[in-house]
């Protein structure tokens, strides 16, 4: 198993691995996302689902509840201090079925206490990516839609790979397309 570097990214990415893609880095007066040297730098869509305690229900993974979070769409998402915010990437995902990868936080939000969590997308799993964003500071914190978030880094296994993948197992996440809460 190899880690992939930006030419077998953007080769992957122009047959459609990813969409939209950013040939290089971004940078300019935004959070940079974007290919890189090993990986992509992805970014936050403007759709958020911020965690609350006003309705006083119970955060369930068998049995979530709607009201445990408030919708929020727009360019800056104030995340309440020590909360979370569900959101979802701007780019679409088709992973090959011999790829899996590995996706960690910015260090410029890491750097403030905002910790971004995403598991990894496996062999043929395919959709906009749900974003955990974690505020671990005592204080509001901003995210900012359409700016990096996360990156994605690529391990390609054996050329056939796995005897079964997540498309073949009918994965309950496949080609979701908003932000997405837990489901059995």
């Amino acid at each position: 198993m190899s880690i992939r570097s930006d030419r077998w990214i953007r080769e992957k990415a122009r047959a459609g691995m990813i969409e939209p893609f950013e040939d290089a880095q971004v940078r300019e007066g935004t959070i940079s996302y974007g290919l890189s040297s090993y990986g992509y730098d992805m970014r936050v869509a403007d759709e958020f689902k911020i965690f609350t305690n006003v309705n006083n229900a119970i955060v369930d993974p068998k049995a979530f509840d709607d009201r445990s979070f408030v919708n929020f769409s727009g360019d800056v998402c104030i995340v309440p201090p020590n909360s979370f915010a569900l959101a979802r990437s701007v780019e679409y995902f088709r992973i090959p079925r011999n790829v899996i990868t590995l996706c960690v936080g910015k260090s410029t939000y890491a750097r403030c206490g905002i910790i971004t969590n995403v598991t990894p997308f496996e062999p043929e799993w395919e959709g906009f990516v749900t974003l955990e964003i974690s505020n671990t500071t005592p204080l509001p914190a901003r995210i900012y839609a359409n700016e990096g978030i996360a990156q994605v880094i690529f391990f390609e296994g054996d050329p056939e790979g796995p005897e079964v993948s997540y498309k073949d197992r009918k994965g309950k996440y496949q080609g979701q397309v908003g932000v997405t809460v837990p489901r059995l």
